[in-house]
């Protein structure tokens, strides 16, 4: 996400439920397409820039337990050093801006890669980005197309049951709190924003240390408190990881997903999409 401003306390630091709330951020990105109004501001915490000068901060079926630091431990093989997937068949999604590269499934299991500068946003009442993520991609996009956030525009809200992309920029905040505000902030946008403020539980940061990434990695487990139909999903959850380069910044990259309706990804796919993520070595 953003550059210029960072704003503190959207999600609170206790394994508690928490509904944060935001300030809206300063719009830059031009290839903005999945912009979802909330409707009234709140206040952002983390590293969630596309809004300052130059360097985005991108500030996302059986329920899924969150995977632990230990999920590098999967069958993927050790970080290549080119944009070759990791699993046969797999399609490589990457940014060099935020220094991550990853894989998800090809396009018969109905995942698919967006361009690298599309960037996909929650926006305040004025349509401003108060969370974008670039280098992003979809599964099951162009289902059931309703949103737990009524203001659903753009490329959000169409289906998809999940969306995975990178974020960040910043320097404000530690690693951890960064890794927690990812995944609550998004979880919080993705599933109600202020107007319809769902729960959120996010864990305590845990170390990561897998593909060339020496970082941390948060989960928010969130319960939806707006479904005004069956597409919307009971449950949802969200996982970060953060990584701090050499320069100061900090960068995330992000998977939410919906939890307890058909079709949604377990705990296994999750696992295996996160055991691609790995550094791009520049």
């Amino acid at each position: 996400m953003p550059h210029s401003k960072i704003f503190k306390n959207l999600v609170q630091h206790s394994r508690s439920t928490t509904t944060p709330s935001t300030t809206p951020s300063r719009r830059t990105r031009k290839t903005l397409i999945a912009a979802v109004g909330i409707g009234m501001a709140f206040a952002l915490s983390g590293c969630n820039e596309d809004t300052g000068t130059g360097t985005d901060k991108d500030t996302g079926a059986a329920e899924s337990k969150a995977p632990s630091a230990g999920s590098s431990q999967s069958s993927a093989p050790a970080s290549p050093s080119d944009d070759q997937p990791l699993f046969t068949g797999w399609q490589t999604q990457s940014s060099q801006k935020h220094h991550f590269r990853y894989d998800v499934p090809g396009k018969a299991e109905k995942w698919k890669t967006l361009d690298k500068e599309t960037a996909l946003s929650y926006t305040d009442k004025n349509g401003q980005p108060i969370v974008v993520m670039t280098a992003a991609g979809n599964y099951r996009e162009g289902g059931c197309a309703s949103s737990p956030n009524p203001k659903a525009v753009g490329e959000a809200g169409k289906g998809q049951l999940a969306t995975v992309g990178t974020t960040g920029g910043g320097k404000d905040g530690t690693l951890q709190e960064n890794a927690r505000n990812w995944a609550g902030n998004w979880g919080f946008a993705a599933y109600g924003g202020p107007d319809h403020k769902p729960k959120i539980k996010v864990s305590e940061p845990k170390p990561w240390k897998h593909g060339g990434i020496e970082g941390y990695t948060a989960t928010a487990q969130v319960t939806v408190t707006n479904r005004p139909s069956s597409c919307v999903p009971p449950k949802a959850v969200v996982h970060s990881i953060a990584q701090k380069l050499p320069d100061g910044t900090m960068h995330g990259w992000v998977i939410y997903a919906d939890q307890g309706v058909p079709k949604a990804l377990t705990d296994t796919q999750i696992t295996k999409v996160m055991s691609t993520v790995r550094s791009t070595g520049s």
